[in-house]
């Protein structure tokens, strides 16, 4: 990845054309005419409008941002304010998000109760751990790291500690999102985030020094993209970054969503850290949100999105450094992320829904055996129909469902013993269920 060519300096150029300035305010908005806010790493190569070179339609856009901008009270390691601009798509992206993710209406019919609700918070913890620690070079495969958490089992390398500690770090969230921000969450937020994953164990949850070299780079290793403040400032700029998190009054009003994700534009900025900045900074936006109402974000993995898009994850960054701290470039990016998250969890919530009651309508008409199951059992007995000889466990039915133990063993014990719907076998001192190959006509004898 390629640092973008620095925008040129405009002052100068409208000073010396009052004729620029009345056309450009009149001709030119803060985005093209197909309503893109673009950078001018890309404007420089586009068709200008008639009657302006490129220079001067960057100078017009210029403006019209400038007019738009919000400063907000965050200023980078030149002690130069960061701003954005609520464009009419901006407004427009949140304005939905308000509606679909802290409203209850859409969400009421996909997930209409609390077993439900818990199995897939679980199905959503469990992947943004994984694809949040894939981003940072984990390379456990999902399947491997989804049976770590099911089974409850400790980690076995580093890939797995990275992906069991994002596990824990999304439930410390959960925990804490009814309490103000302050360093020492941060912390710990960040203690849980990296334990047993640096090679110096007294970095953990612990601010970078000045001894720690810490800069980012591209994939090759050669190209410096971005060099983090002086950590001398680090403890002031933490406090800041709190201060901000939990509304403080010299910011004004910032929609709750916006404010979330200047949290993990800054936190990656700031590189507090002397590893586990992504990580840290992906799980400060899932707090600032839950905090402020917008719970369904739980069910939404940001890092599998973010993971499809890498290249322009790292290009929102860039764009935003380059160009006057203007964060409205990681904004869109980040609300875009927003938007197909929520997407891919209303396309999930359909086809389990769909399975689900496909299933129930299958056992129903088998003299209402339907009935005699609960939400988990029928999705286990869905998944047993397409997997014969398939092995449950009682811990692990417990860790995919969010529920205690014994209602775990209830669950299969009554599908084994009372249903005969499974088969129980014996492994050492414990249960273990299989799923039988005459499954099908166990079902129609009921």
């Amino acid at each position: 990845m390629k640092i973008p060519v620095i925008p040129p300096d405009v002052n100068q150029m409208i000073l010396n054309s009052k004729d620029l300035i009345f056309k450009i305010l009149n001709d030119i908005k803060a985005t093209d005419s197909k309503g893109r806010y673009l950078h001018w790493d890309k404007v420089r190569h586009l068709k200008p409008p008639e009657g302006l070179t490129n220079e001067q339609w960057w100078a017009g856009i210029k403006i019209h941002r400038k007019n738009l901008s919000k400063s907000l009270p965050l200023k980078d390691k030149h002690n130069c304010v960061f701003k954005f601009c609520a464009t009419d798509a901006v407004q427009e992206d949140l304005h939905r998000l308000d509606m679909n993710i802290a409203g209850t209406i859409s969400i009421e019919k996909s997930i209409p109760n609390q077993n439900m609700r818990s199995t897939y918070l679980i199905k959503s913890l469990v992947e943004e751990a994984i694809s949040s620690s894939q981003l940072e070079g984990a390379s456990t495969t999902r399947d491997v790291a989804k049976k770590m958490i099911r089974q409850g089992r400790e980690p076995r390398d580093k890939s797995e500690q990275m992906i069991f500690n994002n596990y824990h770090a999304m439930q410390f969230i959960r925990e804490y999102k009814n309490e103000l921000l302050t360093p020492s969450i941060l912390f710990e937020l960040h203690k849980i985030l990296t334990e047993k994953t640096l090679e110096s164990p007294d970095k953990v949850g612990v601010l970078r020094s000045n001894k720690d070299k810490i800069c980012v780079v591209d994939t090759t290793g050669s190209n410096v993209l971005h060099k983090p403040p002086d950590a001398s400032e680090l403890e002031a700029r933490v406090e800041a970054l709190c201060e901000f998190a939990n509304g403080a009054p010299a910011s004004g009003f910032i929609h709750p969503v916006i404010r979330a994700i200047i949290l993990h534009f800054m936190l990656a900025y700031d590189h507090p850290f002397i590893d586990g900045n992504g990580r840290t900074a992906r799980a400060l936006f899932y707090w600032s949100m839950i905090s402020q109402g917008y719970w369904l974000i739980e069910f939404i993995s940001i890092s599998r999105i973010i993971k499809l898009s890498s290249v322009q994850y790292g290009k929102a960054f860039l764009h935003t450094e380059t160009d006057d701290n203007d964060l409205t470039y990681f904004i869109i990016y980040q609300l875009d992320v927003i938007k197909k998250g929520l997407t891919d969890l209303h396309v999930y919530l359909e086809k389990k829904a769909k399975g689900i009651e496909y299933a129930q309508k299958t056992l129903c008409d088998v003299k209402n055996l339907g009935k005699k199951l609960n939400f988990r059992q029928l999705a286990l007995l869905r998944h047993a129909l397409k997997h014969p000889r398939f092995l449950y466990k009682i811990n692990e039915h417990q860790n995919s469902h969010g529920i205690s133990y014994e209602t775990a063993r209830k669950d299969l014990l009554h599908m084994s013993d009372g249903l005969k719907l499974l088969n129980k076998l014996k492994d050492g001192r414990a249960f273990i269920f299989m799923s039988p190959l005459d499954l099908e006509n166990r079902i129609k004898t009921h």
